[in-house]
């Protein structure tokens, strides 16, 4: 049975799914469909068995790299079980970690809960509330597990932000570290994927009544504009969440502490003073730097 050579792990809203749509493109990879099977982590998939998660690579040609990128499984607390799964049935494996500026990615985070209507306060109490909007942007912390369990040379990490100035030579890096020696184009006019942007909140019933062509045409033909606006503004996030004086403290600190050591590991003074400059200029791989995360700078 085929299975993945590599893992793209997180981090969530971090442009994983970019960077899975841009290795996609490429010839001799083949990317999963759906992109986030979730497969180690979520327990009603993993009850699906090894056999379907295989399946998902079954149309590969025999030379294929294959790959998937599920962001569940750097979502530590809440799916405790993904790497002893994964170790289980996959001994060997690359894994790649897409990270962003850590208070960026929680922003975003919120927004994208705001949006489910998963999280109905505003951002200062959700930070309160919610774990996961700091736990996922410890990147040092999801990624102790699989350093001690995959090794740190099996393991590299993206920074976000440098795709935006430079996406050829970062896709470049990627494939390389998986062992593709082939030229590969970035694809400038991919749409971006996943994102958090539109701010409109989702309510029962919103694909039938907002996607359904039918209703559609009834709510622009027999619906006054005047109330559809008004709708629409009621449901929509205005401006973008504003983190209190209080709150930002909170996170700087919590967040300084897991940057400093990632930075550790990466051989680089990281913190969130400096993280967009550094996430700019270096070449981020834990094989630069076989330290194990957690150890002092």
């Amino acid at each position: 049975m085929k299975k993945p050579d590599f893992i793209i792990i997180g981090a969530m809203k971090s442009a994983t799914s970019t960077l899975h749509e841009q290795l996609a493109l490429q010839p001799g990879f083949f990317m999963s469909t759906p992109k986030e099977p979730n497969y180690f982590s979520d327990d009603h998939v993993y009850n699906l068995g090894l056999s379907w998660y295989c399946n998902l690579f079954s149309e590969a040609s025999k030379d294929d790299i294959c790959g998937e990128s599920s962001t569940h499984y750097t979502k530590l607390p809440d799916y405790p079980l993904t790497l002893e799964r994964m170790k289980a049935h996959l001994p060997t494996l690359k894994l790649i970690y897409v990270i962003r500026h850590p208070i960026e990615r929680l922003i975003s985070h919120y927004i994208h809960q705001w949006s489910q209507n998963v999280i109905k306060t505003d951002i200062n109490q959700a930070i309160d509330e919610f774990d996961e909007l700091i736990n996922y942007s410890r990147y040092s912390m999801q990624l102790e597990p699989f350093i001690d369990a995959y090794g740190a040379e099996n393991i590299h990490i993206v920074f976000s932000e440098a795709f935006r100035v430079r996406p050829q030579y970062e896709l470049e890096k990627v494939t390389t570290f998986l062992g593709y020696n082939k030229p590969v184009i970035w694809y400038e006019d991919l749409p971006e994927q996943n994102v958090s942007s539109q701010r409109l909140r989702r309510f029962n019933g919103y694909e039938l009544v907002v996607n359904n062509p039918v209703l559609a045409w009834m709510r622009r033909h027999f619906i006054p504009q005047k109330l559809r606006d008004a709708v629409k503004n009621k449901l929509t996030l205005k401006s973008r969440p504003l983190i209190d004086e209080q709150h930002t403290q909170k996170l700087t600190q919590i967040f300084n502490e897991d940057l400093a050591s990632l930075g550790g590991v990466l051989g680089v003074e990281l913190n969130l003073q400096n993280y967009k400059e550094k996430a700019q200029s270096i070449d981020a791989s834990l094989s630069l730097n076989k330290q194990k995360v957690g150890s002092s700078t």
